[in-house]
């Protein structure tokens, strides 16, 4: 049975009901591909956060008392309409984010599973621990964080704004999320209808859209929320725990991930995992393998390999199912990634396969190449667009080196046929996660998913994401008198 398309998306659920936001301005929803407005509604104001987040109180006292199983039904349902609405969402995410078809399938089918993990969390424990007063009994609760503020990106918009989202609200929380402007609708207002349509009680999720630099501070420095969820890029995440006070902070940032290729590797194998995490998403992505670094006695065979790979990729139309690389999302990303790339090769980068953005808004960016040292802008900076960067290392002790020569620290590879030496050097990289044999875009519900050094702080994903989104509450009983000092 086909679903009825959402409709009133031109407008945002606020505090337990859907209305335009009261700022004079207007938030403009287009197609990165052919540039079609494709959605406009009224920009939220500093006075809707308010609003959000008072409502966010008021629900949440109600929420958090309902049961276990209750809030299992409603992310049960959630799966059940993600199945429903998929093409629906594919087609969302195509004409929003300029997704591929095949990315947009691989987003969907991590949401549904975020969805199912949620269930598994929505049942909080407690434990008694000893103590040693007599006839005390220690016991610790796990209770709701309370009020949760979610700010998430453009890139992985369905993604990255439900994997908080989902578990904040199955232990209890309420939630205020502001999505992206550039995705308003697959980063929050599509998952506030499928949400809504589940079972969730109006109020516990407010959606807010607008500029983070209209809004973006009145959220984070707001007295209500207890958690801070960001991901982003690390300059915006900088200045987050300065304007949040004392609030929980779960922060991921930008990356530069590096795939090592080391002495013994399966060229092949280490080609197409390189090839998808250099170009999926047009290299719009956190985890995307920024630095490719190979041992001197196999580089100049995979250089050619990859190149030739590249070179084959399908370039154009999101829609059309062959298509490999998309468009950027907006000029301005687009600028910026042309903008590393001409830095990069004025500081002695060589250019191996490139060319100039086409389709209907100039945006579809050809895969590039570059071969270069570690101090080019394009191995310093993360570039965020289909650009990859293959650095020659002289062995593995100094492509260790140059992996971790980065102020990054979130995801990495390394390819060898020797597993114990793989998973040695993985131990050595300063990442929060290393990948042997696989490509650096890797991200599993079950798992613990977060950077180290400026990549970001805490980890979404399994047990973990519920560090920050729970709090402990000791109760003690004291069974007998004891004395007291005086």
């Amino acid at each position: 049975m086909t679903s009825t398309p959402y409709d009133g998306l031109d407008v945002m659920p606020l505090a337990g009901a859907w209305r335009a936001g009261s700022s004079p301005d207007r938030f403009v929803d287009t197609d990165p591909y052919t540039g079609e407005v494709i959605l406009e509604g009224q920009r939220a104001s500093v006075s809707d956060v308010d609003d959000a987040y008072a409502g966010a109180v008021l629900a949440q006292r109600d929420w958090a008392r309902t049961s276990p199983g209750e809030r299992s039904a409603v992310f049960l349902r959630t799966a059940e309409l993600i199945d429903a609405r998929t093409e629906e969402l594919v087609d969302w995410l195509t004409r929003e984010a300029g997704t591929t078809r095949m990315r947009a399938y691989v987003e969907i089918g991590i949401v549904r599973a975020t969805a199912m993990a949620a269930v598994t969390h929505t049942a909080l424990g407690s434990r008694t621990v000893a103590s040693d007063v007599p006839g005390k009994e220690n016991r610790i609760y796990q209770r709701p964080a309370g009020v949760v503020a979610v700010i998430s990106p453009w890139n992985f918009p369905l993604h990255l704004s439900f994997r908080t989202v989902a578990p904040a609200l199955a232990v209890g929380n309420s939630v205020v999320l502001k999505p992206a402007e550039d995705t308003p609708v697959t980063g929050g207002l599509f998952i506030a209808k499928l949400l809504e349509e589940a079972g969730l009680p109006p109020g516990v999720l407010s959606v807010v859209i607008g500029r983070g630099s209209e809004i973006g501070d009145a959220l984070v420095e707001h007295p209500t929320p207890r958690v801070i969820s960001f991901t982003g890029s690390t300059a915006v995440g900088q200045l987050i725990p300065a304007k949040a006070g004392v609030k929980r902070l779960a922060l991921e940032l930008g990356g530069n991930g590096p795939m090592v290729v080391l002495d013994d590797a399966d060229l092949d194998h280490a080609v197409d995992a390189a090839i998808f995490s250099n170009y999926w998403h047009q290299g719009q992505i956190c985890m995307a393998t920024n630095r490719v670094v190979v041992d001197a006695s196999v580089h100049d065979e995979l250089v050619d390999r990859f190149v030739a790979r590249a070179r084959d990729l399908v370039t154009g139309d999101p829609r059309l199912p062959e298509t490999h690389v998309g468009p950027i999302i907006s000029e301005r990303q687009l600028a910026g990634v042309r903008n590393k790339v001409a830095r990069s090769l004025d500081a002695g980068a060589e250019l191996l396969l490139g060319g100039d953005p086409s389709g209907p808004t100039g945006r579809v960016l050809p895969p590039h190449v570059l071969l270069g040292t570690n101090d080019i802008p394009a191995a310093v900076e993360e570039v965020f667009g289909p650009v990859a960067t293959i650095i020659k290392a002289r062995d593995e002790r100094d492509a260790l080196a140059i992996a971790n020569d980065t102020t990054y620290g979130l995801s990495s590879a390394v390819f060898t046929t020797d597993l114990e030496r793989g998973i040695a050097f993985a131990l050595e990289v300063e990442a929060g996660m290393t990948h042997v044999n696989d490509t650096t875009v890797h991200d599993d519900v079950h798992a613990a998913f977060g950077g180290e050094k400026q990549s970001g702080l805490g980890r979404f994903g399994g047990e973990w994401v519920l560090d920050d989104l729970t709090t402990e509450h000791w109760v003690s009983v004291q069974h007998v008198r004891r004395p007291l000092p005086f």
